[in-house]
């Protein structure tokens, strides 16, 4: 993770870093391995950026923690979902992140 403003979220964090957050949280499901993944990292740092104050970025390493990404369907990475309120509120699934993210978010 590149930027500060991004933060790591487990299983066992994800209630607390997301669901109950006071903020819409950005939720980014990736892998180490995931070459999409990676591409779009630089991104979310500039809607870090962008958004700062007004939404939290996290990432769910879906290798070291299954149960999140299954208890919210999950079945390709990189997947991004907006949860704002307890609710999940969008949901994108590939490469095309700062438009989704205006879309989603906007």
């Amino acid at each position: 993770m590149s930027s500060k403003k991004i933060v790591a979220v487990t299983d066992d964090s994800f209630e607390k870093e997301v669901i109950n957050a006071t903020l819409p949280v950005l939720v980014d499901f990736w892998a180490e391995w995931c070459g999409p993944c990676k591409m779009i990292a630089p991104l979310l740092d500039d809607i870090a950026n962008d958004y700062d104050e007004r939404l939290k970025i996290a990432k769910v390493n879906i290798d070291e923690n299954a149960a999140t990404p299954q208890k919210f369907g999950v079945r390709g990475i990189p997947t991004l979902m907006l949860f704002k309120k307890w609710r999940t509120r969008g949901y994108k699934s590939g490469c095309h992140v700062k438009i989704s993210v205006n879309c989603l978010f906007g």
